[in-house]
């Protein structure tokens, strides 16, 4: 298994079943990147990030529970530092 495989299966298994197929799709690139141990770190950084703003779409969408987005956020962030700080976790 891959390092962080579980975090990527946690976010398959909360979204909604009838999204789950179109979700899967998007999580490869985020998945390439941030499993690539010889990738660029700026560029791990900025994939983090994105898939952190993707969860919180999701979560928008009622795609994916509030629950299940925080937990996940904070997991994405734990993981892949992102040396981000929003508004919203200055707050």
């Amino acid at each position: 298994m891959k390092p962080h495989q579980k975090t990527f299966d946690r976010i398959r298994e909360a979204v909604l079943p009838e999204f789950r197929e179109r979700v899967a799709d998007y999580l490869v690139d985020y998945e390439n990147v941030l499993q690539d141990d010889t990738a660029d770190a700026d560029l791990r950084c900025a994939s983090a990030q994105q898939l952190r703003g993707y969860l919180r779409g999701l979560n928008t969408m009622r795609v994916l529970g509030m629950a299940d987005w925080e937990d996940l956020d904070r997991r994405v962030a734990q993981e892949w530092p992102t040396h981000w700080v929003s508004d919203a976790d200055n707050a």
